[in-house]
């Protein structure tokens, strides 16, 4: 047993003393969150020039209220009225008279204007837009750009549009409009958390507010940290274990110690690499949202998960990789068995959103049931709001300790016969008899 411990600090020395393992310490929360600290630094960065949009309304109605609307944003939003430092481009409104017997022929030439960079955009409005149920077929309002779905000015222009055409069809309707002028204010419902009470004073506290951005932020944190720390702990066994192979160092270390305890001390080492950076994380973090005073939205109930899932994922995969590894015969073949070995990894991160929108499904609690996918799942679904009934996260965590004892037996055999094994290829057929003859 001396002998696994003093392989399983080994393989711990030889990763956190380098100075690849601080550097990817630092940099890896960087850019898993890349997004979104570049949009946080680039948020005022903003293009400045002026859009140019064309107009061409065939209804008579609506050009002139775009003019004024534009002129009245420009006004309030484009100057910074201290410093006097444009913050927004300017929208500009250009009124073109449409052909009526020349429409195409017209929309060609706008479209050159824009390719050529005298215009931001084109809209075209329908003649039966005060009316779309008598008139569907002249009721389109359509916006010509270069990269229309995404263009701020069409999200811009759809307010002052239909605002001007509720106002109209009440005058038709023989309606003033002045009278009611809340006719078609919006009020959206807001998003709130459960009423409770205050454990310290039994007082019944007001339901915190909720945001989309909290609803997938808080879930995905976890997630995200776990996937981490699968690809530091267990994903780098495949190689090493090739590299020593290659290299001659197994057969050496053979020499004093048995096969099983050689691939225990490196899962082992694995495991705790992740710990260690988990550590790392999950203090800084819970410090550092502290300082900011959001301490109230970590996790720590599911904290105590997130390790355990962690431990025994590391020991599931880890055991597939040092068992592929020890069947590769050099860094070509580790490199064609590393996209097998870590698609239970990655097939999770495709089907997250799902799970996290509707955690309680069939659907969300069999994959989170599946021991493969259990430590990523079942983590995401205890992070949503309301959590998910207690007895599937201890039934998940059974599974997937059960899973992880039969791949390191499993492993342990192929490991065996395989890290002394010279020349043959990774086939599916050899591992399965090495695992099943030993």
């Amino acid at each position: 047993m001396s002998k696994l411990w003093k392989v399983a600090l080994r393989e711990y020395k030889a990763t956190v003393r380098t100075k690849g393992f601080i550097i990817g310490l630092v940099l890896a929360p960087i850019l898993m969150g890349g997004g979104a600290i570049g949009m946080a630094l680039f948020k005022d960065r903003v293009d400045t020039r002026d859009r140019t949009v064309a107009v061409v309304d065939r209804s008579g109605l609506l050009a002139d209220v775009l003019v004024q609307a534009a002129e009245a944003r420009n006004a309030q939003a484009v100057i910074h009225p201290e410093s006097g430092q444009k913050l927004r481009p300017a929208y500009l409104i250009e009124v073109v008279q449409p052909h009526e017997t020349a429409r195409n022929a017209q929309l060609l030439e706008l479209s050159r204007r824009v390719r050529r960079g005298e215009l931001h955009a084109i809209l075209e409005i329908g003649a039966g837009v005060l009316h779309p149920r008598e008139q569907r077929e002249t009721a389109a309002i359509a916006y010509y750009a270069e990269n229309a779905a995404l263009d701020e000015v069409r999200q811009w222009i759809g307010r002052p549009l239909n605002e001007e055409l509720r106002r109209l069809r009440l005058i038709g309707a023989g309606i003033d409009p002045a009278t009611i002028p809340d006719a078609f204010d919006w009020i959206y419902p807001e998003s709130l958390g459960l009423v409770s009470v205050d454990p310290e004073t039994g007082e019944i506290a007001d339901a915190h507010r909720s945001t989309e951005l909290q609803a997938l932020l808080l879930p995905l944190i976890p997630v995200m940290l776990m996937f981490l720390m699968i690809m530091m702990g267990a994903s780098p066994l495949l190689q090493a274990v090739t590299e020593e192979k290659s290299q001659r160092i197994a057969e050496v270390m053979l020499g004093s110690v048995k096969p099983f305890q050689f691939m225990m001390g490196k899962l082992l080492g694995g495991v705790a690499v992740s710990l260690t950076a988990a550590a790392v994380y999950v203090v800084g973090g819970i410090v550092f949202v502290r300082r900011f005073e959001f301490g109230e939205y970590v996790p720590y109930e599911i904290l105590p998960w997130f390790f355990a899932f962690m431990v025994a994922a590391v020991f599931m995969y880890g055991a597939l990789g040092a068992a592929l590894g020890s069947a590769c015969n050099d860094a070509t073949e580790a490199q064609s068995m590393a996209l097998p070995s870590m698609l239970p990894v990655m097939i999770p991160l495709f089907v997250m959103m799902p799970v996290v929108l509707n955690p309680e499904t069939a659907f969300a609690t069999g994959l989170s049931l599946f021991p493969l996918f259990t430590p990523i799942l079942m983590l995401l679904r205890q992070g949503t709001p309301g959590g998910i009934p207690l007895w599937q996260p201890w039934v998940g965590l059974f599974l997937v300790v059960l899973t992880a004892m039969l791949f390191v037996w499993a492993g342990s055999r192929i490991f065996r016969v395989g890290i002394l094994m010279q020349g043959t290829p990774p086939k599916l057929g050899n591992l399965v008899r090495w695992a099943v003859r030993g």
